[in-house]
């Protein structure tokens, strides 16, 4: 391709809408442009990338025995009621009617769609296991889209779902999936972990997350510094150490003064106690009634815990003037002796001796607060945010925190939808049973972000060879000599003889536009033609990732080009 040719609308300036380096500079090096908030235009370099991702996708799901094939974008209501979703699923499901007032969604996920196919297609456990996925466009209408391609409201997403006729079948489904999402993530050049997850409103028993490690990501992940464990901060087990033994003399209630003290370090500083000794109350919003959780006064409640604790569809923190509107609990001052409303605990509270917590009245708390004998909760559980200090759930071994940006999901689904939507086969003694599901997802577009988050320097970005959109650009530093521009279409017919993805940069540009041009747009190899050539026959190749040029004679640089280009990506597909 030459870039006279390409429409390639590169920006000088960073643009004010964009937060994240990915979003900068995809905006900047022409590879997509906003229509709406959160919805983008690929422009040809960026579907280029798009591209090149589902193509790796597309051969590891081949590969790995599954079948292609493309479900509807619009869904009917009824298979989403079959489901349960239609209410649960929340306002990122956008609704809407046809003609005919019948209700329908734009699809954000396929579990429906194809587990209606696999109960009219699927009659026999000789049918099984069966594989299917596509790669499409998806919609959710997200409450605040942002970060360009990273949270859009449309994006493109491959998602599979595996049918088998028993648990031990969809186990072997779910691992050859799982080994097939490290062959993908590796073969488009990423710096990943597998990590276990939440299931979300996918619903399931079972989930990894396949996460690009990156300082923009949006989640936070806890990895074992001694073994593999590694898991999202929401789905991260405390375990607690053993109990010490210690039988501390329980106190018994009084009544303190604490004017004007609604936080806990206040609290803390003036009843001469530490954080560790105060039992903080949270009011949360749970599926539209307030509950009160309860944790160490240094801990932070996780929200994604409590929410499975009470097996709830939506909770959120209640804003303090809800507070006191819903519950009539003054804000800083609440605690669980004689709480009015529902009261759940984190399991460290129940060992708490002698506590300290708020009296439910406006500038009073509770000393001498002791779990069982003065208040006692419905549910009990592992309710907060993992820590540092806290030791890994498998082995004991020392954690760190670090920031991810999840590009895959698995999912063991078991027969929650088959069951829901009565999707079922005859096995070998001709009794029905339902399939044993699981669900895949890869955020194809994401990954082009994602890739470019882990992968840029100030100059722009540096794509992985296996996702850029060329292998190489070429650049005529000399148009208008003949001599200069013979070799540098020489040099470009020849790679792209050899079968190399080539641009040339055949415009009448300062030598300076195209060095920086060549560099936003993160094309791995620049093979320069200019002077150099014109003195000595060389051509100057810049690799982008490390910086470094090599001199080739102008003879073997085709050549030699093909063979580093092979070289480097047979060093990713031999997974």
């Amino acid at each position: 391709m030459r870039y006279s040719q390409l429409l390639v609308p590169t920006i000088k300036e960073t643009p004010a809408e964009a937060e994240v380096i990915s979003h900068q500079l995809l905006l900047r090096a022409g590879y997509i442009r906003k229509l709406t908030s959160g919805l983008y235009t690929y422009l040809p370099l960026g579907l280029m990338a798009l591209q090149k991702v589902a193509a790796i996708v597309r051969e590891e799901m081949n590969r790995a025995g599954a079948q292609e094939l493309l479900m509807p974008m619009v869904q009917p209501a009824d298979l989403w009621q079959e489901s349960g979703r239609w209410q649960k699923y929340g306002p990122e499901l956008l609704r809407f009617k046809d003609r005919h007032g019948r209700d329908y969604c734009l699809g954000p996920t396929h579990e429906e769609v194809i587990t209606d196919i696999a109960r009219r297609e699927l009659q026999s456990y000789r049918q099984l296991p069966t594989n299917l996925y596509q790669i499409q466009t998806k919609f959710r209408d997200e409450i605040r889209p942002r970060f360009g391609l990273m949270r859009g409201r449309e994006f493109v997403m491959k998602d599979a779902y595996s049918f088998d006729a028993d648990d031990k079948g969809a186990s072997l489904s779910y691992e050859k999936m799982k080994e097939a999402y490290h062959r993908i993530f590796t073969r488009c050049g990423l710096s990943f972990r597998a990590v276990e997850a939440d299931t979300g409103s996918i619903g399931g028993s079972y989930s990894h997350e396949f996460m690009v490690l990156a300082d923009t990501g949006e989640d936070t992940l806890v990895i074992c510094n001694d073994c593999d464990y590694a898991a999202n901060v929401e789905k991260a087990a405390v375990v607690l150490p053993e109990a010490d033994g210690s039988s501390e003399e329980k106190q018994p209630l009084a009544r303190v003064e604490t004017p004007g003290m609604k936080k806990v370090e206040r609290v803390a500083d003036f009843l001469g106690v530490s954080p560790r000794d105060i039992i903080k109350t949270m009011i949360f919003l749970v599926d539209g009634e307030p509950v009160a959780a309860l944790v160490r006064g240094d801990r932070q409640v996780q929200e994604v815990k409590l929410k499975n604790l009470l097996h709830a569809t939506e909770v959120e923190p209640m804003a303090d003037d809800e507070v006191w509107k819903r519950t009539k609990l003054p804000v800083g001052y609440m605690g669980p002796v004689d709480i009015p409303i529902r009261l759940v605990a984190d399991q460290e509270v129940m060992r708490m001796v002698n506590g300290v917590t708020g009296a439910n009245e406006k500038g009073m708390h509770l000393t001498g607060v002791n779990p069982g004998r003065d208040f006692e909760p419905e549910l009990v559980g592992d309710l907060r945010q993992i820590t540092t200090e806290d030791g890994c759930p498998v082995c004991g071994g020392g954690l760190s925190l670090t920031e991810g940006i999840e590009v895959g999901h698995i999912f063991k689904l078991g027969t929650t939808y088959s069951k829901a939507m009565k999707a079922t086969f005859q096995d070998r003694d001709g009794v029905e049973k339902p399939f044993v599901m699981g669900c895949y997802g890869i955020g194809v577009s994401r990954v082009v972000a994602a890739a470019i988050e882990q992968n840029h320097d100030e100059n722009g970005i540096i794509f992985p060879l296996p996702l850029a959109p060329f292998q190489v650009i070429v650049l005529n530093l000399g148009v208008k000599d003949a001599a200069i521009s013979r070799a540098a279409e020489q040099l470009y017919s020849d790679l792209q003889g050899r079968g190399v993805e080539v641009l040339l940069d055949d415009r009448d540009e300062r030598p300076g536009s195209k060095f920086k041009d060549a560099d936003l747009l993160g094309i791995p190899y620049r093979a320069t033609v200019g002077k150099t050539f014109a003195k000595e026959g060389m051509i100057e190749l810049r690799l982008r990732a490390s910086g470094e040029t090599i001199m080739l004679p102008f003879a073997e640089a085709g050549a030699g080009i093909a063979a580093m280009i092979e070289q480097e990506l047979q060093k990713v597909q031999d997974v």
